[in-house]
């Protein structure tokens, strides 16, 4: 046998030297080695790593890894096994493991630029961002020609808020190569981040022109942009071809906050969600579960967002964090923005019994400390809104896992057990439409703060208002403003003499274009007044000033909307078919106020123009408000801390005794 073994090896080395590189001697070499336990020469190891990467190259990425590790353990020292093991467990998805081997390949080849560069890629979407950019940095400095270097690069540094950073090695990299569009459409993102939406645009159209794999997530930042300018000319038809490429199933980037703007409806909204949840969260595998899943006396509920500072989503929750009961939920903030050192900052890190600041870590890490941590439960306050990180629940550091609050819709995620509703914004029926199990709270899922305060009246004139007449109010975003109901709103101005319609100042273009269309539908410019940006208190001051706040559709008022009822302005609604369009019906139902969720626009319209022409009913309709404020459901944080308590607690029961996550109705006990 082992006399056969060496004649075989003999005859393969002798038709290698006729013929180098022959793959069935190389094979035949490899195996006849193997069985004997015996390494080959050094140029056998470089060969038998040639031979692996070509069988990555032919999608056999698991015999690549076999022939690589063997050729490792004949060559450990020469740098280019190193690489090519990296690209294959690339290829297999084992990301940190491929970093490593990169990393090895960069510290043995000290002048190779792509090891760093793939090295540096890696890190990146491990969360290992100040890592990822000390590796890219080595490669563009050993390559400045190496495209990828640059862009990888300025994706870090963009990341790591360094915009104008990023912006540089965008434009290096589309120098070296102008019709790369991934750097044109990274050029978009990092403009429209730094403020400069309408310089944007034409990135984002060049990037499409020039041709992507994917091209949904481009076209949809395109779309959204557009909306936040108010620029309607060709929105239509960019919001149609990003419906068909959802719909046709032909991108996994477009983003899921985003296509929510088109109204496409629960079962489009899910596949886009899904698509996306893949494609995000690609490469991440699953912690081990947890063995210590027993009873709890007490639950600990980790909270996990960037907005615990001066934001809509920490002014919602700031009461809710404090009034836990603690016999029964540990709340634990884990923080993974800014900590601007502000008020509200100060009263979450007193509110929770502890607040983690995971702002360094990379995903992992972040995951990891949750974990060691021994929640319970974890809930994402994020979603998919601005600065998401969905990679940390992706690892699944708890039992448990919850989305609620900052994101309407489902995350089409099979690492998240939950998302928490109530009757109007989740109905029962909508279950199929995502993978989250139904949680319905009884009345309404948000929470408030009952102490908010409201700073003095201020006059019309300090806020530009005339000082007779209707006030149409919607200090929602103006990207939530669509043609057609900003044309409805157009009607109620010209059937109501002397009535203005009052809008927040979005963006200095949006206003402009909005006092166009006004003019295009035969309304004067000046009955358009628009709010600047005020602190809480004086934002929720002026509300007094206005007679009726008009919410938008598809994606309605939110935070906005409780704003309104908090200072005493009723609002008038119109849901849809999604979470995102419902949430002012359930914030009205919970103030109260249920009539004035209508059922189409056609009954806004109508109902709106009644209001204007009946200022005695409307007086009686905010004087209802205000009585009922203190007592209503929507500002009674005690009631709904209890609520949610309950609600975790299910949640856990039904764990604990090894069942799936289930759908369910907290029973209201007020």
């Amino acid at each position: 046998m082992i006399a056969d073994l060496r004649t075989r090896i003999g005859e393969c080395r002798k038709a290698l030297a006729a013929a180098p590189g022959e793959s069935g001697a190389l094979a035949g070499l490899f195996d006849a080695l193997d069985a004997l336990g015996e390494p080959g020469t050094p140029e056998e190891a470089v060969a038998r790593s040639a031979f692996g990467e070509a069988l990555r190259r032919q999608g056999r990425a698991a015999e690549a890894e076999a022939h690589h590790r063997a050729a490792l353990s004949w060559l450990p020292d020469f740098g280019g096994n190193h690489f090519n093991l990296g690209l294959t467990l690339q290829a297999l998805g084992r990301t940190a493991e491929a970093a490593d081997a990169y990393g090895e390949a960069a510290r043995l080849m000290p002048r190779f630029a792509p090891a760093p560069c793939n090295q540096g890629v890696l890190l990146r979407a491990l969360g290992r961002c100040a890592a990822a950019e000390t590796a890219l940095r080595r490669a563009v400095a050993l390559d400045p020609t190496l495209v990828p270097g640059w862009l990888n690069l300025g994706a870090v540094v963009q990341e790591r808020g360094q915009a104008e950073a990023a912006a540089t090695c965008y434009r290096n990299a589309l120098a070296l190569r102008p019709d790369l569009a991934e750097a044109q459409a990274n050029l978009g993102l990092v403009v429209k981040e730094a403020g400069r939406l309408a310089d944007s645009l034409p990135a984002f159209e060049r990037a499409l022109a020039v041709g992507l794999t994917d091209a949904g997530g481009v076209l949809a930042q395109l779309v959204q942009q557009m909306r936040h300018l108010c620029r309607w000319t060709g929105l239509a038809e960019r919001s149609a071809q990003l419906a068909a490429l959802v719909r046709g199933g032909a991108t996994r980037q477009a983003h899921p906050w985003i296509f929510l703007g088109e109204g496409a409806g629960p079962a489009a909204e899910l596949a886009c969600a899904g698509r996306y949840a893949d494609w995000r969260t690609r490469g991440i595998a699953a912690m081990p579960a947890r063995r210590d899943t027993g009873p709890r006396a007490r639950l600990r509920v980790g909270y996990l967002s960037a907005d615990f500072h001066e934001h809509a989503t920490a002014a919602l929750i700031a009461e809710l964090i404090e009034r836990h009961d603690r016999e029964r939920v540990e709340p634990v903030g884990y923080s993974y923005g800014p900590d601007d050192g502000g008020r509200m900052r100060r009263r979450l890190a007193a509110g929770f019994d502890r607040l983690v600041d995971l702002t360094g870590c990379s995903h992992a890490d972040a995951a990891a400390r949750i974990r060691a941590d021994g929640v319970d439960i974890l809930v994402d306050l994020k979603g998919y809104t601005q600065h998401a990180r969905p990679e940390i629940t992706a690892h699944r550091p708890a039992p448990v896992q919850v989305q609620w609050l900052g994101y309407p819709g489902t995350m089409g995620a099979g690492f998240i057990d939950y998302v928490i509703g109530d009757p109007l914004v989740t109905p029962l029926d909508q279950q199929p439409f995502y993978t989250e199990r139904i949680v319905q709270l009884p009345v309404c899922y948000q929470p408030n703060d009952r102490n908010r305060p409201i700073g003095p009246t201020p006059s019309r004139a300090a806020c530009g208002l005339p000082e007779r007449g209707m006030v149409f109010c919607c200090f929602n975003a103006a990207y939530k403003i669509t043609p057609a109901v900003f044309e409805l709103w157009c009607r109620l101005l010209t059937a109501v003499p002397d009535s203005v319609l009052w809008l927040l100042d979005s963006h200095p273009e949006a206003s402009g274009n909005l006092r166009r269309e006004a003019v295009r539908r035969g309304v004067a410019a000046d009955r358009l007044v628009f709010a600047p940006r005020r602190p809480p208190a004086e934002h929720l001051a002026r509300h007094r000033l206005a007679d009726l706040f008009l919410d938008t559709t598809p994606v309605g008022a939110h935070t906005t909307a409780s704003d309104a009822l908090w200072a005493g302005l009723p609002v008038l609604t119109v849901p849809g078919e999604g979470f995102a369009s419902r949430v002012g019906a359930s914030l009205l139902r919970a103030a109260g106020l249920p009539e004035l969720a209508v059922r189409s626009l056609a009954d806004y319209e109508a109902m709106a123009l009644r209001l204007a022409r009946d200022p005695d009913g409307l007086a009686r309709l905010k004087a209802r408000l205000s009585a009922e404020r203190d007592r209503a459901p929507l500002f009674d944080t005690d009631r709904f801390a209890r609520a949610l308590e309950r609600a975790y607690a299910t949640m856990w029961d039904i764990h604990a005794t090894g069942k799936p996550p289930r759908p369910f109705t907290v029973a209201d006990e007020d």
